[in-house]
Order: C-alpha cells, then structure tokens, then sequence
C-alpha cells in the first residue's frame, strides 16, 4: 500500500455512503433474507472514492469490482488489502498471470475456457506455494464461467449446454487451486432495460437453467453453485430470480448511462 495517504472529500464520501446505503436497502427489500453479495462496481473511479467507501462504518463495503486488468492490479498495490477484488470485464489470456498474482482478488467473474483457467491455477498455485506463514497465506481463487445467455456475437462467454458444463467439469477436476463459485452474466441490455421484480429476463431464465444442468452433471448439490446477475438496471428483478451478486456501478458512483 502507498506509504501516502489518500485523501477523502467529506461531502463526496458523504455522498457515496448515502447512495450505496439505497441499493444496500433495495437488496434487503427484495432478498427477503436471503444473503447477496454487493460488488460495487469502481472502474474508473478515483481510489479514494473506494476507500471512502470502504471506510465507512455505515456501509462497511469490502467486494469491488473491476473491468480493467492494469487498473485493478493498479488499485490493489494502492488500496488495503483488506478489499476484496473482482475482476469482471472482459477476460484475455494476457490477464491471467498478472490477476492471479493479486493476494486479495476475490474472484475472476468472466472465464470462458480451459486455457484461461489453467493459467489461473498455475499461476495462483505458485502464490499459494509462496506463502509460507499463516499470517499471509492465499486462498484459492474464485470463479464464475461467463455464460453468453444472449448469443450475442458481441458478448463473452461460453455456449450455454455442454460447453459450459465442460469448463466447468475441468474446473472442479483439474484446476486444485481454483474454486467454482458458479456461473455469471451479463446479457442483454434490452432485456435488462425490461426487468423488473414482476418481469423476468430471459437471461436469467437460461442462466439459471444452466446452474440447474451443471449442478446435475456434476453431482453437486443444487443450489450449491452461485448465479452472478444482475447490474444497476436490473439488480433487484435478478434478486428475485435467485441472483447470488450483483454488480451495482452507476447507481452508487453516479453518472448516468454507465455500464457494469
């Protein structure tokens, strides 16, 4: 972490807090209990914006995520390593070594193939080997499959059906130092633009169908793997379909029109 201090605006901390403390009252209303993981979604936000946020009693935000590899390992050398990372942009290949380097990245939110996800272990094991002592031993790695539950041509993912139950097979049998969390996506934006707790996305109909068919072929417990869905548009029709997390941007750092 910099050895200099960054410094927080009162009224812009003030201000996040307040708008972070709506979408963490929205989830609760609509959860109904049930837990949600918030990712505040920081890309091209200022450092001391997160750190303010992170700071805050009242909010007490740990999960931020990030669609930029470099800006990410930028933020993590800067901020506490209590933050809790996720990157959820677009995954390259050239990504994987210098993410799964970073101690306190929670998650990798878009893998789409075997090639990705064994860069990842190997990279994440060699971690784990490094550190020696309890006080800073690496946890394995999270991860979500990106499903394209759109078939859009402009979205990452895999294929829903047995391409992704095959990335995730491999995940869980060969990648040790990788943890499937469960499956993500981000769909398409009509669609999203169209929910509500009332209407349902059709993407979220399929990727819930997908978590259905993977926890069968792999004998998992159902319910057992996460569905990662749902951004500022969404988040609370997500919810009520059994999202897991949502990644919430705009609606918490301000800016109209942004995407997650």
């Amino acid at each position: 972490m910099s050895s200099t201090p960054l410094k927080i605006d009162s009224t812009r901390a003030s201000a996040l807090v307040s708008q972070l403390q709506g979408v963490q009252e929205r989830i609760l209303a609509v959860a109904k209990g049930r837990p949600v993981r918030l990712v505040a979604v920081s890309k091209l936000k200022p450092a001391n914006d997160i750190l303010a946020l992170h700071q805050a009693p009242q909010v007490k935000q740990v999960h931020f995520g990030e669609n930029y590899a470099q800006e990410l390992q930028q933020k993590a050398e800067l901020l506490p390593r209590t933050i809790k990372w996720h990157f959820i942009g677009g995954l390259q290949s050239t990504h994987c070594k210098p993410l799964a380097k970073i101690s306190n990245l929670f998650a990798v939110s878009s893998l789409d193939s075997l090639k990705k996800a064994q860069t990842l272990n190997r990279v994440r094991g060699e971690l784990i080997a490094s550190s020696s002592t309890p006080e800073n031993q690496i946890e394995k790695l999270n991860v979500h499959v990106q499903v394209n539950t759109s078939g859009e041509e402009s979205k990452s993912g895999c294929s829903p059906g047995q391409e992704t139950v095959d990335l995730c097979k491999a995940i869980v049998n060969e990648c040790p130092h990788l943890k499937l969390l469960g499956l993500m996506t981000i769909g398409a934006i009509a669609r999203s633009k169209a929910t509500t707790p009332e209407n349902e996305n059709e993407d979220f109909v399929v990727l819930r169908e997908q978590r259905e068919l993977v926890e069968k072929e792999l004998g998992l417990e159902e319910g057992s793997l996460e569905l990662s869905m749902g951004m500022s548009e969404d988040f609370e029709g997500a919810i009520v379909m059994g999202s897991s997390e949502v990644r919430v941007g705009s609606t918490i750092f301000w800016g109209e029109g942004e995407q997650e």
